[in-house]
């Protein structure tokens, strides 16, 4: 049944295109098959082993958005609150008009930032990346606030120096991705009164028993961190070769961040993962505890985007994608793509990491790899086409 998957898989590793990859396929929340094939390090001939421990990149959103919404369940916001009713550095806001030349062009914003444009990235805020030529990003990466930069602040300092630079576009008027992910991270502090790694424990990760889900890998667990690798030919995905990531050593893994990224900053493992993605799929609860109810669920896989507005990238084409409350949402699969994945939520990390849910089979998957940049990669596609395939046959 899932003999094509792992021979996949293996073709990836044995073809030096990723270095390992751990993967799982679940049906309803049961886990139905898993595998790990290729090395957590390569240069050392090092197995992976299936508590092989991964920086999950921008998999973190999903947490972030999760806890973030059980404060929401506890009355703490609403959704239609100004974000400046909590983080007053984001009161009278600047945005950028289409026909800018240069950031000092920027206007006064019409509409304030509401939270659940910061839940959808539709608030304006950019990430430095995403379009490294334009003005947004070129003053977002001046400004060390870019989502590369290597932050080197607390989130309290990060969202002040933030709100000092204009928006892209008028709040709810499009969608970009962004460090508005981060800006949740705070808000949870604000809101909690807790710094944003403490009330993420307190709230998710200790409660779910996901033991080896943090900010960095702790002395005693170093040895199962994978390695980082990024292709030796970026521009060509398919090319054989990889070498290990000079921009992320072993301190951006190990040592606690003064960054506590809600958009990107945790280590996890598949095991770990795969069981706040079993908690979102049973409707919010796990081992007797509940989380979120199955409304805020709903609300969360619902799209929040302005109409005609939908999910762009400038790489990585989203063909019929739109945007919920943390989560990307599939609403019509492109000519290429299984009529299953109708309604599929997802996301996935810069770093090889990607989970996705597909309530019309009933399915969802992981994998998880180390290869920057590897989220929107030739293997998590075929990874997908050939689940979705088994799910037409019938697991």
């Amino acid at each position: 049944m899932f003999s094509k998957i792992d021979e996949a898989m293996q073709r990836y590793v044995d073809d030096e295109i990723l270095p390992g990859v751990s993967y799982q396929i679940l049906k309803g929340s049961e886990i139905v098959h898993a595998g790990q094939v290729g090395y957590a390090d390569i240069e050392s001939k090092t197995p992976l082993q299936d508590d092989a421990i991964y920086r999950i990149a921008s998999n973190t959103k999903l947490m972030t958005s999760v806890v973030l919404m059980m404060l929401y369940e506890r009355g703490s916001f609403d959704l239609n609150d100004p974000l400046a009713n909590y983080l007053p550095e984001f009161t009278d806001m600047l945005v950028l008009p289409k026909d800018a030349a240069r950031i000092e062009d920027a206007t006064p914003a019409a509409n304030p930032i509401l939270i659940r444009h910061l839940l959808s990235h539709s608030a304006g805020l950019s990430y430095g990346f995403v379009e490294p030529d334009s003005i947004i990003d070129q003053a977002y990466n001046a400004a060390s606030l870019g989502g590369l930069a290597g932050i080197d602040t607390d989130l309290e300092t990060y969202t002040l120096a933030l709100a000092r630079l204009p928006l892209a576009f008028e709040p709810g008027s499009g969608w970009r991705y962004s460090v508005a992910t981060d800006v949740c991270a705070r808000l949870v502090e604000v809101l909690s009164g807790q710094k944003f790694d403490v009330c993420l424990a307190k709230m998710l990760l200790e409660p779910l028993g996901l033991i080896d889900t943090g900010f960095f890998v702790p002395e005693d667990k170093i040895s199962r961190l994978t390695t980082l690798y990024t292709p030796v030919h970026p521009f060509e995905p398919m090319k054989s070769g990889l070498t290990v990531a000079p921009m992320f050593g072993e301190r951006a893994s190990t040592q606690k961040p003064k960054f506590l990224s809600g958009g990107g900053g945790l280590v996890s493992t598949l095991p770990d993962y795969s069981r706040f993605i079993q908690m979102i799929i049973n409707d919010g609860q796990w081992g007797g505890r509940r989380y979120l109810l199955p409304e805020t669920l709903k609300l969360m896989r619902e799209n929040q985007l302005a109409e005609g507005v939908v999910v762009n990238f400038p790489f990585w084409p989203m063909p019929g994608t739109v945007f919920g409350l943390g989560f990307a949402l599939k609403e019509k699969p492109s000519e290429a793509e299984s009529a299953l994945a109708v309604n599929e939520y997802h996301w996935g990390g810069l770093m090889g990491t990607h989970s996705w849910i597909a309530p019309q089979a009933d399915i969802a998957a992981l994998c998880f790899t180390q290869r920057f940049p590897g989220f929107w990669h030739p293997y998590s596609h075929e990874f997908k086409r050939l689940v979705y395939e088994a799910a037409e046959i019938g697991f």
